[in-house]
């Protein structure tokens, strides 16, 4: 069984979500501490005229050693409708903004205490809109027991090893640097890193910026051409 873990992160791009779609079950992990300014929070989209703008889910203010498990949404600012605001320029230039703006407005008439809630359900919703559905799991809700953690790249081995029939971790490129791959082997899981090749979209605009949000790239492409956009990855 092939094992993701990834923080849970609101709306990130395209290789996240190609993570999620080629992993038989996806972690999102929560008991570690919150880093300021990422993307578990917010995301950019296009800014009217040029441009990247960001988007993001006002929190509540904590405390620096607060656990992403822990972290509250502040929902005294009328946050979903400013994203709903931010977005409305779309309408001129994306063939698909009813269907994502349809798709927004279902997972922000739910009511979300806390950030790790509202980005599991909107990466659930996202899923479901690309053509595979997936039940996000939150470690802090799994009851799992594992063996003690010595160093950050046995956060991943000692979940596989707690959770029957994981015999494959799979991670985004960014931690081939700290993944010590001989503790994997010796446990017999296979550790892989995956690395989407992302592609240039008709954003109809001059230039193009990369590395948007999924909203964006929803906005300008059908889920069949974006699951085609998934699917084009290699494993490092």
């Amino acid at each position: 069984m092939k094992l993701g873990i990834m923080q849970p992160y609101f709306f990130p791009y395209l290789g996240y979500f190609s993570l999620i779609k080629h992993t038989d079950r996806f972690i999102l992990f929560d008991p570690v501490q919150f880093i300021r300014h990422g993307w578990i929070e917010r995301n950019r989209t296009l800014k009217p005229g040029e441009g990247w703008q960001y988007i993001q889910v006002p929190l509540v203010k904590f405390a620096r050693e607060t656990n992403i498990a822990d972290v509250r949404i502040n929902n005294a600012e009328n946050w979903k409708n400013k994203i709903v605001a931010q977005l409305q320029h779309y309408k001129k230039l994306a063939p698909y903004y009813r269907n994502v703006m349809e798709l927004l407005n279902n997972v922000f008439s739910d009511n979300y205490d806390d950030i790790v809630s509202f980005d599991k359900k909107s990466l659930e919703a996202v899923c479901e809109f690309l053509g595979f559905e997936r039940n996000m799991e939150v470690y802090s809700k799994m009851d799992l027991e594992i063996e003690p953690v010595y160093a950050p790249d046995e956060w991943a081995l000692n979940i596989c090893k707690a959770i029957p029939g994981a015999d494959e971790y799979i991670n985004p490129p960014g931690g081939q640097s700290f993944f010590d791959k001989s503790k994997y082997d010796k446990n017999n899981i296979k550790l892989e890193f995956l690395e989407i090749n992302l592609h240039e979209y008709s954003q109809k605009r001059p230039v193009f910026e990369s590395g948007l949000s999924v909203i964006d790239v929803m906005m300008f492409n059908s889920p069949e051409e974006i699951s085609t956009m998934l699917d084009d990855y290699k494993i490092l």
